[in-house]
């Protein structure tokens, strides 16, 4: 039997993206975002409000960069999500991260971060940002091959019941592969 809770935040793994882009002054700003998703193939969707800094940033240089958090940065992608850049304006160097430029979009790569997706703003809808992909960028020591291993990514996932981040390292199985055993 089932026990009603009370949360609407119910979707676990949720993401821990860090979206980063500059301020007008050319400094870099990065903020922690949990709700945010492909949209179709090469199309991102963050649902972010007009409020955060980092979209008024996104609007005005029409680009950003989204970076999969890891395990090794927990304390860094938590502190992007707790310290407003409205507030904190210097919050990127406090982190004790560093950053390269785009060579895609006007925006930031958090070196750090594994993986990097550089998009180029299309609009901002009430749900919130939606960027069109332009490239996807990994540490060379996360691939396995030509392939990223994602066990490798260390990548963390927000859990919306406890407020806790999570490891996501182990495949239990193959995609449109495994649920073909069951196909009649």
């Amino acid at each position: 039997m089932k026990k009603n809770i009370k949360t609407t935040e119910a979707i676990f793994p949720m993401p821990v993206l860090m979206i980063a882009t500059y301020n007008e002054d050319g400094s870099v700003d990065v903020m922690n975002a949990a709700w945010g998703t492909m949209l179709e193939r090469d199309y991102v969707i963050l649902n972010l409000t007009e409020t955060h800094k980092t979209v008024k940033n996104i609007k005005q240089r029409k680009g950003f960069t989204v970076s999969i958090a890891d395990a090794k940065h927990v304390t860094e992608a938590d502190y992007f999500g707790v310290a407003s850049a409205n507030n904190t304006p210097n919050k990127f160097e406090n982190s004790g991260l560093t950053e390269t430029k785009s060579n895609y979009v006007d925006a930031p790569i958090v070196n750090e971060f594994p993986i990097c997706i550089e998009c180029e703003f299309v609009e901002y809808q009430d749900c919130g940002v939606i960027g069109k992909v332009v490239n996807v960028s990994a540490d060379e020591e996360v691939f396995e091959g030509d392939k990223i291993d994602i066990s490798k990514v260390e990548a963390i996932a927000f859990d919306p019941y406890t407020h806790g981040y999570y490891k996501v390292t182990e495949r239990v199985g193959n995609a449109f592969k495994d649920g073909l055993k069951l196909k009649k």
